[in-house]
């Protein structure tokens, strides 16, 4: 980035439904949302979390029993990195020049019972920047996805500027946020799911809109912050005939969406439960002043007093100390000896 020349640019919220457990035709949504955000001036458009295919509310609605076949909907319906959907998503932001973050549902390359819940960072020009698993799935969500490690906790340098990104409850983990703060991020991404499951005192919209304000007027940065909604469609799959089921679902103030500057205030009223894209605009400048007062990751801090550790190493189920190759058994049932690994200073040049 430079400094001289502090990007300032529109960013879109999408705040939409997915269609639910359909990976292909929410892909074909979510293509559709990003022509729709460029073509209103956009330069980041931000997504939900998990919008490709979709959130499991059974978790919060069923017993684990009930709940098994909906995960292997889900686990058939997510997404492999790489593969084809992300290659339309990446098709997408390099067709319209966009700076995209959307959330999907990862499947592990290694285990039919693993999914991410995970954030795809891509780049203007299709480059896919950033995969993040959020660290800790909240809660009821345990039931479904495996926890990321710290390798992804990374600050992308991006036409927009330094932009970092985490998922709905990741936001009021301090330490993951000062790791991306702590690493020059000046434009934060939320990407939530819309709520009405949770306990009837609990107001999402305005938790979303607490945490938001809460990290751009910590961080002095702008965050756009972007949820689903609750369709039609996925109040008849997961209700049915429960007329209280229903009526959990269509609560009101389960979603909000907007974009929030370095002082903690929105840039333009967010939105509230109903589907359609928040736009604002974002100038770098304006995060200066602010941290003259209250820099956390610079002069407000005491490093001789306190120290973050970030350990950053993949976390993988099973390391080889030498390159391994599958071989054939010979006729005695034994299988080979497996030729040595050449020496690279040994090859030709």
């Amino acid at each position: 980035m430079d400094r001289d020349h502090l990007p300032r640019f529109t960013a879109a919220a999408v705040q939409a439904s997915p269609v639910y457990l359909d990976p292909a035709a929410t892909v074909d949504k979510a293509v559709a949302l990003i022509a729709e955000a460029a073509a209103g001036g956009a330069e980041l458009v931000v997504f939900p979390e998990v919008f490709v295919p979709g959130y499991p509310y059974w978790n919060w609605t069923m017993n684990p029993v009930q709940g098994s076949p909906w995960f292997e909907r889900l686990q058939r319906a997510s997404v492999d990195i790489p593969g084809p959907h992300v290659d339309r998503l990446r098709a997408a932001a390099r067709r319209h020049g966009v700076v995209l973050v959307i959330g999907v549902n990862e499947r592990a390359p290694h285990s039919l019972g693993v999914l991410y819940n995970t954030l795809l960072t891509i780049g203007p020009d299709g480059e896919l920047l950033g995969v993040h698993r959020k660290l800790v799935p909240t809660w009821a969500e345990k039931l479904t996805w495996t926890g990321g490690d710290g390798s992804s906790l990374v600050v992308h340098d991006t036409p927009v500027g330094p932009l970092g990104a985490l998922a709905c409850g990741e936001n009021t983990n301090t330490l993951a946020r000062f790791a991306l703060l702590a690493q020059g991020e000046l434009v934060h991404a939320s990407c939530y799911i819309a709520l009405p499951v949770a306990p009837a005192d609990y107001d999402m919209a305005d938790a979303i809109a607490v945490r938001t304000a809460a990290h751009s007027f910590e961080g002095k940065v702008f965050s756009v912050v972007a949820c689903s909604t609750i369709s039609p469609e996925i109040v008849d799959a997961l209700a049915g005939d429960d007329e209280e089921l229903r009526k959990q679902f269509t609560r009101p103030r389960s979603a909000l969406s907007g974009i929030f500057g370095p002082d903690g205030r929105p840039v333009t009223e967010p939105l509230v439960d109903e589907e359609g894209i928040v736009y604002g605009e974002i100038d770098l400048a304006r995060c200066i002043q602010p941290k003259q007062m209250h820099d956390i990751v610079g002069h407000y801090n005491r490093f001789d007093v306190f120290r973050l550790e970030v350990d950053n190493r993949p976390r993988t189920p099973v390391t080889f100390t030498a390159p391994t190759a599958p071989t054939a058994p010979t006729a005695s049932g034994a299988a080979p000896i497996a030729p040595a690994t050449p020496d690279p200073s040994e090859e030709d040049v």
